[in-house]
């Protein structure tokens, strides 16, 4: 899954999904193994509590729920659109994500890795 905590994602299926408006939130948690990710103001239900030490009122109260990963894209600053994502390593060995319609960066994914060097095999002149 390519969609961290903290990035912006653009919501391109269901209720929230607005063609006109482009629904554009900020991503609170990830869940991979359920493959769902939870946005910031998309799919809010009402969730009714009783009355508790932490909501001594009880009543109802508003929260998000997770959606599908499936239903969000990468929001791309430079193409302000969602967008398909790949992954390259940079010169200094860290892996990043990119726009694949632009090809700018969205952030480094981890810390940097040792490059593994290729061995390069010069072929001794033949005597003929």
């Amino acid at each position: 899954m390519l969609i961290r905590r903290g990035d912006t994602v653009v919501v391109i299926k269901g209720s929230d999904a607005d063609p006109q408006h482009k629904t554009i939130a900020k991503v609170l948690e990830v869940y991979p193994k359920e493959n769902k990710v939870l946005v910031q103001g998309v799919n809010v239900v009402w969730k009714h509590v009783r009355p508790s030490r932490r909501n001594p009122r009880g009543g109802r109260v508003q929260k998000e729920m997770p959606i599908s990963a499936a239903n969000v894209m990468l929001y791309c600053e430079r193409c302000q659109r969602g967008v398909r994502v790949g992954r390259r390593y940079l010169p200094d060995g860290t892996k990043e994500r990119y726009c694949k319609k632009c090809s700018a960066g969205l952030g480094t994914i981890g810390p940097p890795r040792k490059r593994r060097l290729t061995k390069v095999t010069t072929s001794a002149p033949s005597s003929s």
